[in-house]
C-alpha cells in the first residue's frame, strides 16, 4: 500500500509558494531561460553525431563549415539563457527572503508578552535568519531542478531515443530504482533538517547570552562553563549535519553506482549494435554524451529531496510562529483623553505554568490623580499587577477598568496611549539619546519638547559632556551609558509622553541619592493630577503616597497611608524598620 503524502508538507509548501507568486512575471523569464538551456543542452549532444560522422569520419566540407558557427550560436544562446535564469531566480529568492523576514518581524511585534517570555530568543531569532535562508534555497532550488533539470533529462532522453530506441529502453530501467532510493531517504532528510534548525537556535541562544551577559561571565569565571555549553550545542549541530551529509552522500553514491551499471550495459550492447551496423560512431558518441548529460541532473534530483525536506522543516517552524495568536485586540473604544480612574475588581491571574495564582482575587480602586504605592517581598506579584493594566497579560477572571470602561473594551493601541511606563529593566535602542526619548509615537515631539523632558529628567547634566549631546549614540541596549543615565532617559521618555496614567516599576532603583532627589522632584511635578502606580523597593520614596498596598502571594494584606500602616505594625512596618536599620547601618559605616 502506498503511503499518503503528509498533509502538513502540502500545506507548508503551499504557503511557501504564496510568497513566490508575486514574482510570477520574473518567474516566466526564469522558466523561458531554463527551457532554452535544456533545449540547448540537447542540441549540443545531438550535434556530436554530424561532427563525428560527417566532419571527422566522412570529411564532409559543408558540415565542417557550418558546424563551428552552429556551436558558437548555441553557446551564445546558452550563456544568455543561463544569465536570465540565474538573475531571475536570484531576484525571486531574495524577494521571498525579504517578504518572509518582514512578516516574521511583524509577528514578533504582535506576539503576546507571555509567548515571548516563555520562549528563548535565540531559537526565535534563528528562525528569522537561518530558517528563512533555508526556505528560499528550497523554493528556488526546487524550481531550477524541477524545470531545468527535468527538461534537460527529457531533452537528453529524446536524443537517446532518436539515436537508439533499444539502448534507451535499456537505460530507462534505472529510473524506478532511483525513485525508490529517493523515497527511502525522504524521512531521514526531513528529520535531520528539523534537528539541525533546532540546534542552530540553541547555538544562537548560547552566543546571545554570553554576549549580553559578558560582565557576569567575566566576573564569575564562567569561561569553562560557557565553553562547555557551546561545545555541547555545537557538537549536537555538527552530528546532525554529518547525518544529513551522510544520507545525501549515500543517495549520490547509489545514483552513480546504478548509473555506472547502466553505462556498462550500454557500452556492451552498443558494441553489439555496432557490429550489426545499426549504430555509427557518431550516433554512439551522441547517445553516450546524452546519457552522461543526464548524470548531473539526476544527481541534483536525488539531492532535491534533502533540499525540499530542509525547506519544509524550516517553513514548518516559521509558520508555527506566524500562526501563533496575536495579542487579543477586540475592543472598539477610543478616547482622546481619560481622567485616569483605575479599578481592579476580583482580579485573578496565573501564568499557566503550574496553575498557581500570581494575582489572587484582588480588588482596589485608584482615583484619578492619586498615587498608589505597591510594596511587598520579591515574588509577591507587584510587577505582574501593574503589567495587567496595559494588558501585557490578560486576566483569568475579574475586571480591570479605566474610567469605568473595561480595558478589554478599549482598542489596544488607544489603551496604551494613555499609559506611560518606566521599569527597572531599562530598554534603550541602538540610536541617539534624542530618538530614545522621542521613541515611537513620541517621534512627533518637537526638539524643544525633547529638551524640556531631558532637563526635567536631569539628562542635560550628563549629555553636556558628550561629544554630540542629545545626538550621541547610546549603543546596544544603552551599553555606552551608566545604569543611572539609562534610567534617566527612560524617565525622560515617560515625562515626554505626559500620559494620564503612569507606572513606575522601581524607576529610581539605579540612581544615586543625589540623582534620585532630582528625579523625585521631577516626578512630583509629573504626578500632579495623574494616576500613578509606583512599585518601590525603598519605602522612604513612597511615604507621601495617597495609598499604599502590601502584596503577599498576589493578595492585598495591608492597605492605607504610611502613618496608618506604621500604626498597624504589620508587614509594612516590619519592612520599613528593616530598611531603616539597614540604611542607618550603611550610613554609620
Amino acid at each position: 500500500m502506498s503511503k499518503r503524502i503528509d498533509p502538513r508538507v502540502v500545506q507548508v509548501y503551499g504557503r511557501l509558494w504564496r510568497y513566490v507568486t508575486p514574482y510570477r512575471y520574473i518567474g516566466v523569464i526564469a522558466v523561458i531561460g531554463m527551457v532554452a538551456s535544456s533545449l540547448v543542452e540537447g542540441l549540443l549532444v545531438w550535434m556530436l553525431e554530424p561532427m563525428t560522422d560527417e566532419a571527422l569520419v566522412a570529411h564532409n566540407l559543408e558540415t565542417a563549415k557550418w558546424l563551428p558557427l552552429a556551436f558558437v550560436g548555441v553557446f551564445i544562446v546558452r550563456g544568455i539563457a543561463g544569465y536570465a535564469t540565474e538573475a531571475s531566480l536570484g531576484w525571486i529568492g531574495r524577494g521571498v527572503i525579504s517578504s518572509l523576514r518582514r512578516d516574521v518581524f511583524k509577528k514578533f511585534l504582535t506576539l503576546p508578552s507571555r509567548f515571548i517570555e516563555q520562549n528563548s530568543t535565540g531559537p526565535l531569532l534563528s528562525r528569522m535568519t537561518y530558517n528563512v535562508e533555508m526556505i528560499s534555497e528550497s523554493v528556488t532550488h526546487v524550481v531550477t531542478t524541477l524545470i531545468r533539470d527535468v527538461l534537460t533529462i527529457l531533452a537528453a532522453a529524446a536524443v537517446m531515443l532518436y539515436q537508439s530506441p533499444r539502448l534507451t529502453l535499456l537505460v530507462s530501467v534505472v529510473f524506478p530504482l532511483i525513485a525508490l532510493m529517493i523515497r527511502a531517504l525522504s524521512k531521514a532528510f526531513r528529520r535531520y533538517s528539523s534537528r539541525i534548525q533546532d540546534s542552530v537556535g540553541e547555538v544562537a541562544q548560547v552566543s546571545e547570552e554570553v554576549l549580553s551577559g559578558h560582565r557576569v561571565v567575566k566576573v564569575f569565571g564562567g569561561y569553562a562553563y560557557e565553553n562547555q555549553r557551546m561545545l555541547n550545542v555545537d557538537e549536537k549541530n555538527r552530528k546532525q549535519h554529518l547525518k544529513l551529509i551522510q544520507a545525501r552522500s549515500l543517495g549520490t553514491a547509489l545514483t552513480q553506482v546504478i548509473f555506472g551499471l547502466s553505462v556498462a550495459l550500454v557500452i556492451y550492447f552498443a558494441g553489439v549494435e555496432s557490429m550489426e551496423n545499426k549504430l555509427s560512431p557518431g550516433k554512439f558518441i551522441s547517445f553516450f554524451s546524452a546519457m552522461m548529460l543526464m548524470l548531473q541532473p539526476l544527481r541534483r534530483i536525488t539531492n532535491l529531496n534533502a533540499v525540499i525536506q530542509r525547506g519544509i522543516a524550516a517553513g514548518d517552524s516559521l509558520f508555527r510562529i506566524m500562526d501563533e495568536p496575536d495579542e487579543v485586540d477586540s475592543g472598539a473604544v477610543e478616547r482622546d483623553q481619560v481622567r485616569g480612574d483605575v479599578e481592579f475588581r476580583d482580579v485573578r491571574f496565573s501564568y499557566g505554568t503550574n496553575g498557581a495564582q500570581v494575582i489572587d482575587n484582588l480588588s482596589l480602586s485608584i482615583a484619578a490623580g492619586k498615587l498608589l504605592a505597591i510594596v511587598g517581598h520579591s515574588g509577591s506579584g507587584k510587577s505582574t499587577l501593574v503589567g495587567l493594566l496595559p494588558r501585557f497579560y490578560d486576566i483569568d477572571s475579574g475586571e480591570i477598568l479605566l474610567d469605568g470602561v473595561r480595558i478589554q473594551d478599549y482598542k489596544l493601541s488607544n489603551l496604551r496611549a494613555h499609559i506611560s511606563l518606566v521599569s527597572q529593566d531599562v530598554v534603550l535602542f541602538n540610536d541617539t539619546i534624542a530618538n530614545n526619548l522621542a521613541y515611537g509615537s513620541l517621534g512627533r515631539a518637537s526638539r524643544a519638547d525633547v529638551l524640556r523632558a531631558a532637563e526635567a529628567a536631569h539628562i542635560i547634566e550628563f549629555i553636556k559632556d558628550l561629544p554630540n549631546g542629545l545626538d550621541t549614540m547610546v549603543g546596544e541596549r544603552g551599553v555606552l551609558l551608566s545604569g543611572g543615565q539609562r534610567q534617566r532617559i527612560a524617565i525622560g521618555r515617560a515625562l515626554l509622553k505626559d500620559a494620564p496614567v503612569l507606572i513606575l516599576d522601581e524607576a529610581t532603583s539605579a540612581l544615586d541619592s543625589k540623582s534620585e532627589r532630582h528625579i523625585q522632584d521631577a516626578l512630583g511635578v509629573l504626578m500632579q493630577n495623574r494616576t500613578t502606580l509606583v512599585i518601590a523597593h525603598r519605602l522612604s520614596t513612597v511615604e507621601n503616597a495617597d495609598q499604599i498596598i502590601v502584596l503577599d502571594h498576589g493578595r492585598i494584606v495591608e492597605s492605607g497611608t504610611h502613618p496608618e500602616l506604621l500604626a498597624l505594625d504589620g508587614q509594612y512596618a516590619s519592612l520599613y524598620r528593616m530598611q531603616f536599620s539597614d540604611e542607618s547601618a550603611n550610613n554609620s559605616s
